[in-house]
């Protein structure tokens, strides 16, 4: 039997349900003998549409079956591989095997490091291998001259950058077959265009005894073009297209391009490969066959839409220079009956809205219903609210192994390593779900939280000996002697553990021996939780791989590219759950999507940017060279989704969404949603329905705002003992004094943190307490002790490098204003001098950083402050009694072995603040004469007793309760407002 006169090109609109149709037809045509059809075979695009296809045979048999043989030949990408049961065996020829990807990908990153000009980092190097492979597939899909390069003539046209580019990618792709030719291996795109050439002509001299149908092949790909014609010729052969407007006049049809090249110049303008229909002309071109070779396919289904839909699209979808025409449709020609429209403000409305509208079609009986789209910070959310109701939705997409436990804990190991056990990455990896998995979890993170504490504040040494440094017993307060005492005991197992590991990479140059590492330590770290389950072998069957081939891989591993490497092979791989979800729910995927087709489809995430989303750019090759050599252009993929989208929109019911606010800003709607609107004009549907429930189903019935707290706790537990550094707050913030000295809440540092002004002034009060003890008087002396400081092992060198400069000018100016004093006849009588005092019915407590005898017989207080001081309008407002109270437990003789005076007659802060050009300088709150609004100094500490005994009065010894926020304009710290609840109520007018 010989071949066809006409080709047998059929097409499946987009009002009707793919598969279902497909198995409709192939039903009425072959299935009246089951043999006949078990021999018989159906090529699809994707192993997704083979599954549609396959719940379609299951829904139309209405028994059992013998479905004939179902293979996915490839994607618009050609990513997959050509189907096991179209592989000729026994040729006398047989093709070379195809590379693998993960070796394929590691050589091209070695090859990309040796020949580039500047140093390139290994996960820098794999997304260029990544990236360069991706133009080396398509080059050879194309099946395009490798000459062609060479024969440009447009390098002087282009900038700098690119010509760079340019030259890199041709050394490449002249040292690739060799490299290729060394391992006996091809491409893998090479090898599915070989291969399809001799399924073609194999068919060309024997066609199958059964069947064969290729259906929804949308790629341009001219092996694919070929194979496809052959099989349109055959005499049991069949071609069917998915969504091929045959609804579009000439004139519309001949406007998507491509066009013909001018007779001057011999270039071609670009055809409109933005739009849906431009890839399926291009096939039918590289097909030798036109659209009016293509028939309906007679078949359809119960779940098609009806037919206006098609027109209606395709009245959307005119290429540009045609819109025009929408003024002049008729009503009937610009319906979108079946289709409503939602828009809300915010990514979350949206996917609340989604996840109602899944769950009203999942209390329809039998209804079914997709989600497709390409955000997958939708689609996750979408899958979480659902779960609120218990519904498990069908995600086909999967998730990143990137983001799965396995993978951010192999993403944590690589990130600690890089950053030495940096605070921050050192807790993500020790408190990672994964870690210690078992019995032994509970005491392994009481041992964390030990260390978590002790991390707080500024960034020990880098590595395993500056957490030893960190934990080593020396002086200190006492709560932080107990916690390092604890920690220790934990510490020897968790450094038995980790302690190899950074040997390993220490003595590790290579990014093979980098990965066996990992992989040995990830297993002990997690008692080989991290390679168990269906994520785990993911993770194992890559790390495999990498381990493979790593050996060919980037020479140039800097430990420090490590993480960004993982994250981008993990990135890659997407791992779906072993079980499905809800059957009449799914999410899809734009892929996923194709030939998909369910009585509700929602189509979410319509944004400029996420669908069409944006072409991802070519570091190789400039978009002038691409169109020049015949490559597909990048906004090729626009075309593609705007033909996914075009055939989604053929579902009995149709809901589109989109959020007006995107996780960046503003969004702007989608091309196809403007089209869509712009064309239905009057007849555009809201479903505004869906975005009020998603607003309600959180709504409270009833408004509860907090009121301001004002505890009042019974006078036997108000504090008797209150240090003067704690009655500032007491006065500006009682609840804020409450949380701290009832509740004893204490606010802890932030992990990794500078170090701030507590950790500063600590450490320049100790210096200065040390000088003045050794009573030498001696500027060297002084620096000594600051540089020794600032050289202790715990102390991070950026802090010394920031840090230590001004703080030798300031001591130095310290130095000097000691001198002058002293030799004007002032006396230091003690420094860093706890004192104590019955004020006001409670015991004041404080710290005197420095009293000094003055020449007149009273006493002077000083206090180091290593920022700005109070002004002396907060020291009057009495908002900054430190100082003066002080003064006053010096008068009550409360400073041991400073000898009564009668008053204190000298008040100063001496600040190590910057102030003109240099560090240093006294600021006093008090005058004798009172002068420019000062207290006058005879009168301080009696104000300053006053306006205690009021505070004490109120708070202390009385039942007071402790408002929140009682002074806000004073500067407040903050640290209790989420206790308090700040937000709630503060600035509401209660009445």
């Amino acid at each position: 039997m010989g071949d066809r006169t006409r080709p047998a090109l059929f097409n499946i609109p987009a009002h009707r349900a793919f598969s279902d149709a497909l198995v409709t037809g192939v039903l009425a045509q072959h299935g009246d003998d089951p043999m006949r059809l078990a021999q018989g075979m159906i090529l699809l695009p994707n192993n997704r549409a083979i599954r549609s296809v396959s719940d379609a045979f299951v829904r139309k048999s209405g028994g059992g079956l013998l479905l004939p043989r179902l293979v996915a030949l490839g994607d618009p990408d050609l990513g997959e591989q050509v189907g096991g049961a179209l592989d000729p065996l026994g040729e006398d020829d047989p093709i070379p095997p195809a590379i693998a990807p993960m070796r394929r990908q590691m050589i091209l990153a070695r090859m990309v490091q040796q020949a580039s000009a500047h140093p390139v980092d290994a996960g820098q190097a794999l997304k260029l291998a990544q990236a360069l492979g991706a133009v080396l597939d398509q080059i050879q899909v194309e099946r395009l001259s490798v000459a062609a390069l060479a024969d440009l003539t447009l390098s002087d046209e282009l900038s700098r950058h690119w010509q760079t580019s340019l030259k890199l990618f041709g050394i490449l792709l002249a040292q690739w077959p060799q490299e290729l030719a060394r391992l006996g291996c091809i491409d893998l795109a090479d090898r599915r265009n070989r291969l399809l050439d001799r399924i073609a002509a194999r068919w060309a001299k024997a066609p199958p005894e059964g069947f064969v149908i290729a259906a929804g092949m949308s790629t341009t790909a001219p092996a694919i073009a070929g194979l496809l014609r052959r099989i349109a010729l055959m005499p049991r052969g069949a071609v069917v297209f998915a969504g091929l407007d045959q609804e579009m006049d000439r004139d519309a049809w001949d406007a998507i391009g491509p066009f013909d090249a001018d007779p001057l110049t011999g270039r071609a303008p670009a055809g409109h490969e933005t739009h849906p229909q431009y890839a399926l002309k291009r096939l039918l071109d590289r097909m030798s066959a036109t659209r009016d070779d293509v028939a309906l396919w007679r078949w359809g289904s119960e779940h098609d839409a009806r037919a206006v839909r098609g027109r209606n699209i395709s009245n959307a979808m005119l290429p540009p220079r045609l819109t025009s025409r929408w003024r002049d449709l008729k009503t009937a020609d610009r319906s979108l009956a079946g289709v409503e429209a939602l828009e809300v403000a915010t990514p979350g409305e949206e996917a609340q809205a989604i996840a109602i509208a899944l769950r009203e079609a999942v209390e329809t009986p039998g209804r079914t219903a997709a989600l497709v789209t390409p955000d997958r910070q939708l689609a996750t959310r979408v899958s979480a609210h659902l779960r609120r109701w218990g519904i498990e939705a069908d995600d086909s997409a999967g998730l990143p192994l990137s983001r799965l436990p396995p993978g951010t804990l192999l993403i944590a190991m690589a990130e600690a390593l890089a950053e030495r056990f940096a605070p921050v990455a050192l807790l993500t990896l020790l408190k990672h779900p994964l870690v210690m998995r078992g019995e032994e979890r509970l005491g392994w993170l009481e041992g964390v939280r030990g260390l978590d504490l002790l991390l707080r504040g500024p960034r020990p040494q880098a590595g395993i000996v500056g957490l030893d440094l960190l934990l080593a017993e020396r002086d200190g307060e006492d709560r932080q002697r107990v916690l390092r005492a604890r920690a220790r005991l934990w510490w020897a197992e968790a450094r038995a553990l980790l302690e190899p590991l950074e040997q390993a990479f220490l003595a590790a140059p290579g990014l093979a021996a980098q990965l066996a590492a990992i992989r040995e330590h990830a297993g002990r770290l997690s008692h080989d939780a991290v390679w168990a389950g269906h994520q785990g072998h993911a993770a194992a069957d890559l790390f495999a791989e990498m381990e493979e081939a790593a050996s060919e891989g980037p020479r140039q591993a800097d430990i420090r590219a490590l993480p960004a490497l993982f994250d981008h092979l993990l990135g890659g791989v997407s791992v779906r759950p072993p079980q499905g979800g809800h059957p009449r729910i799914a999410i899809l995927g734009l892929i996923e999507a194709r030939l998909v087709q369910t009585d509700l489809m929602i189509l979410g995430g319509l944004n400029e940017g996420t669908w069409p989303g944006l072409p991802a750019p070519d570091p190789w090759l400039a978009p002038r060279i691409r169109r020049e050599i015949g490559l597909p252009g990048l906004e090729s993929r626009i075309g593609l989704a705007a033909h996914d989208f075009a055939s989604a929109l053929g579902a009995p019911q149709i809901l589109i969404t989109r959020a007006r606010r995107g996780s960046g800003g503003p969004a702007v709607a989608s091309r196809f949603w403007l089209r869509l609107k712009a064309m239905a004009g009057p007849q555009w549907k809201s479903a505004d329905r869906y975005a009020a429930l998603a607003q309600a189903i959180d709504h409270a019935a009833e408004h509860r705002p907090a009121s301001r707290p004002a505890p009042v706790p019974p006078l036997s537990v108000r504090p008797k003992v209150i240090p003067v550094t704690d009655v500032d707050r007491l006065k500006a913030d009682p609840y804020a004094f409450y949380a701290k000295r009832i509740l004893r809440l204490a606010r802890l540092d932030p992990v990794d943190a500078d170090a701030g002004p507590a950790w500063r002034g600590t450490a320049v009060h100790e210096i200065l307490q040390q000088w003045a003890e050794a009573g030498s008087g001696d500027l060297a002396d002084l620096e000594a002790r600051a540089r020794a400081m600032f050289d202790r092992p715990d102390v991070h060198p950026l802090l010394k490098a920031l840090w230590q400069p001004r703080l030798i000018e300031a001591i130095r100016w310290i130095a000097a204003e000691v001198a002058s004093d002293l030799a004007a006849g002032r006396k230091i009588l003690a420094v860093e001098i706890e004192g104590r005092a019955e004020i006001a019915g409670v015991t004041l407590t404080g710290k005197a950083d420095r009293i000094d005898l003055l020449p007149d017989g009273k006493l002077g207080i000083v206090d180091y402050k290593t920022g700005k001081p109070p002004s002396a309008r907060q020291v009057k407002a009495g908002y900054a009694l430190q100082l003066g109270l002080l003064g006053l437990i010096a008068e009550h003789d409360g400073f041991p072995g400073t000898h009564p005076a009668p008053v204190a007659g000298g008040f100063e802060y001496w600040s190590l603040a910057k102030k003109g050009d240099s560090f240093g300088y006294r600021e006093s709150p008090v005058d004798p004469l009172g002068k420019r609004d000062k207290i006058v100094t005879a009168d301080f500490t009696s104000q300053v007793y006053s306006q205690f005994e009021d505070v004490a009065a109120a708070w202390l010894t009385g039942q007071a309760p402790f408002d929140a926020q009682v002074n806000p304009e004073v500067a407040n710290y903050g640290d209790y407002d989420q206790l308090m609840r700040l937000e709630e109520w503060y600035g509401r007018d209660d009445g």
